[in-house]
This record gives C-alpha cells, structure tokens and sequence, in this order.
C-alpha cells in the first residue's frame, strides 16, 4: 500500500508541475483500464461509473464494436483531411445522421471535433443564411468553452469569470426552470410563462428581425439537468416559425441515446433546423456533427466551413459502430429501462431525505437537486461536494451540476448491468443518509 501511495503521490506531483490549475480534476485519482460502466483505478479498485466521461460513454467504456471500428480504421488511414481528399466513413456517418434525426424534410450534416466546435459552426450557418447577427440563449445553459460557445454559456465561474470580453449579439431569456421560476410562477397555471416570454423578449431586448437563431438545449446539461415542461417546446417553436427564426437545439449532452431517444427533442415530437451533437457520438473519440434543413446547411460558400481535423475518418468509423449499437443491440430499449428502474428510486430517495428538493429529468438523464430548506430551496452546495466525495470512497463516480452546484445528475453508461446500477444507487443512498444525518 505505501508504495502504491507513493505511486499515486508521484503522479499527483508531476501532473501539479507539468500541468496548469486550469484543467480541473474531480477526484485526485488515476485510472489504469475501463469496461462497460466500470473503471478501474492504479491501486485495483473498481470504481461504478455514474458520470461516463461527462456524458461521452453512453455505449460504455471500449465497447468491443467501437474497438474493433477503430483498429480497422486505423490499419487503412488515420487522417488524410476531408477537404484534401474525401473518403466513405464521412459519407455513410452524415448519411445515417441525416435519416435518423427528426424532421420530415431534406437534411445534411457536417462534422468537427467538439460540441463547442458544433455550436459555432451552427450559429455561423444560421447567421451566413439568414443574414442577421443576433442569438438568443437562455439562463443556466451551457454551450462550450470557445468565445463564441462561452458567451452563449450561462454560469459566470468556474467557465467565463475573468476570460472576457465575450462575443457581441448574445442575448439571455430566463430559462423553463420550474423548480426556481424565473416569473414565480407555479406549473401549470403559469401557462408556460417563460416560452410565451420569448415575444416580449423582442420588443425589450433584441429584434426578431435581427435574431439569426434560438439555440436550446431540450434538457440543459451543465445548468443543472432543468427539464422543460411538456408544452414548451412547441410553443417555443411556434413562435421561432413565426418569425422565421430558426430553432437550434443543442443535443450534445441529451444526443445519442442518454433520454431513451435518439435524439431527445423527439420526446416534444418537434423537427428543429439545426442540431448539434458530439459527447457520446463516436464512443469516447473526439467528434461533433452539425445536422440541419438542406436549405441552411448549403447556404455558407465553399470553404466556409471546416477544419483540419473536422470528421476524422476513425472517430467517423467509432460513430458508425455506436449508431449500429445503438440499434442493432436494442440500446435505446435498455436506456429507458434504465430510466424506469432510476426514477422511483430517486422519488423514494426524495420521500426520504429532506435534502432533496427535486427530482427531475427523463429516461436514465436524471437529476437530484439538493437543498438545506425545501421552503427557501437554499442550495446544499457543500453538502453536495461531500455526498460526491463520499460516493468516490465508496466506489461510485457520479458528479454535481446546476449553477449552484447543488444537482447530483446521473450519466452512467446505459450498458450498465443490473448488478452494477444496484451497487451505484445502494451507494448513493447510504451516502444520503450519511450527509442527511
């Protein structure tokens, strides 16, 4: 043991003095091999996976498909650039994105190397064929680190504070946060309140003549897995279609199967003009993918979009064997089993620790939200960071999210075993109780 301390102390040592503060690390840890929904440590200790890289492993850890994809991938070319020479993988992935995603209409798909990748891409199609320069974003989004996706990103700390100034022409509307409404208002009386909003938004704060796009992401990620109600999103793009303005719907954390969907906007049955993907599309390898109507997408010139690396033909070949997983192995089946095993645990882990303020989220995309008081619904923010630290001891990954930093979310690979969801959750709830007391 004290030499695997040493080891373990050595490592923290050099990533200290080789790598700058900035990178945060959620556990002071190492890995040494991942499988399924399990990731094992240096010292041997298998750890259950509830945060699946931030939402990329949704077919789990080196699935034996995506493995196979790349290795044969990489024995004919790594790289070769799609703007040099063209090559299948590219073809067959936009091909299949474009038949897959909602809307009954003409679609094509470009690809680059992460969501924030994806997201500017998108708000460059939108703004070259509309020809106006606004955004409208929403409170407690996240859309990426670049300037761009930072300005359209909500929280101040840790991801924008001090990196100003942020890019021009984003514009902030309260978010369907129902469990901290913006308007005080209660669902459903509220009528959807902070959808309708969005006609008042361009009289008092930007133009709908000057808004290239709405961009939204169907359950907010970062700012705390808040989940609309079920009729905002149609009436969010009612009025987005009245004004011509297209709907941007940022899938890159709720795509690829994490809501028991495909793709979750399907839950609300609306087409949006443009998605945006990436996390868990090529299986843990660096991919993002634009898809949107036919009409916007071929809009920007030739060379206008792009990038060296844009839709590497392994991460490509990775991004096939997760869509045939994801159908061929009756995944998306097992992603909303998951969720119906989830949900009435966290209810009763509700009915049971006065901590929980709410539960929310849909399919195995589900949340806790911790407070001190149900009455203020103050933010447990230090009772959350223990709870996660604690699981970690214990053996069982999972990390906070929300702008508090109070929301437990779930993002386990939905290749979990029954085995291992039933040792993740009697860890989290003996952790509950351990804070709870």
């Amino acid at each position: 043991m004290i030499s695997e301390q040493r080891t373990a102390e050595k490592l923290i040592a050099t990533r200290d003095s080789n790598i700058p503060q900035g990178p945060f690390n959620t556990f002071a840890g190492f890995i040494k091999e991942t499988r399924g929904a399990v990731m094992i440590d240096i010292h041997g200790r298998e750890i259950i996976d509830f945060v699946g890289g931030i939402g990329v492993n949704n077919v789990g850890h080196c699935h034996p498909k995506v493995v196979a994809a790349i290795k044969d991938q990489a024995e004919k070319y790594i790289h070769a650039c799609f703007h040099v020479v063209m090559y299948d993988p590219y073809l067959e992935l936009a091909q299949q994105l474009n038949q897959n995603s909602p809307g009954d209409f003409a679609k094509m798909t470009m690809f680059a190397n992460s969501g924030a990748e994806a997201v500017e891409n998108a708000v460059k199609i939108a703004r070259y064929a509309t020809k106006r320069p606004a955004i409208i974003c929403f409170e407690n989004a996240f859309h990426g680190r670049t300037l761009l996706s930072m300005s359209l990103t909500s929280k101040i700390k840790p991801y924008k504070f001090g990196f100003g100034p942020f890019a021009p022409e984003v514009y902030r509307m309260p978010s369907a946060y129902c469990y901290r409404c913006s308007f005080g208002l209660k669902y459903p009386s509220c009528g959807v309140t902070c959808a309708e909003y969005l006609e008042n938004f361009f009289v008092s704060h930007v133009a709908a003549e000057s808004t290239a796009a709405v961009i939204a992401e169907p359950i907010q990620g970062e700012g705390g897995f808040v989940t609309p109600p079920p009729e905002y999103f149609s009436k969010l793009h009612r009025i987005c279609k009245k004004y011509e303005i297209p709907l941007i719907v940022d899938e890159i954390q709720t795509g690829m199967g994490r809501t028991g969907t495909l793709f979750a906007i399907a839950h609300w049955g609306i087409e949006p003009d443009i998605i945006t993907l990436a996390k868990s599309l090529a299986g843990g390898m660096p991919l993002s993918a634009v898809i949107g109507r036919e009409e916007l997408m071929n809009k920007p010139h030739v060379g206008g979009l792009g990038g060296t690396f844009s839709g590497n033909p392994v991460s490509c070949r990775a991004a096939l064997a997760v869509l045939e997983i994801l159908f061929k192995d009756n995944l998306l089946h097992r992603a909303e089993e998951l969720g119906k095993i989830i949900l009435p645990r966290f209810q009763a882990f509700q009915n049971r620790f006065e901590i929980i303020g709410e539960v929310r989220g849909l399919g195995p995309m589900l949340a806790l939200e911790l407070v001190r008081d149900r009455e203020t619904k103050e933010p447990a923010t230090e009772e959350t960071k223990e709870l996660v630290s604690r699981c970690y001891a214990k053996g069982l990954a999972l990390i906070s999210c929300g702008s508090f930093g109070n929301v437990i979310r779930t993002l386990m690979p939905l290749v979990i075993t029954d085995e291992q969801l039933e040792r993740g959750l009697a860890i989290l709830e003996e952790c509950l109780s351990s804070i709870s007391n």
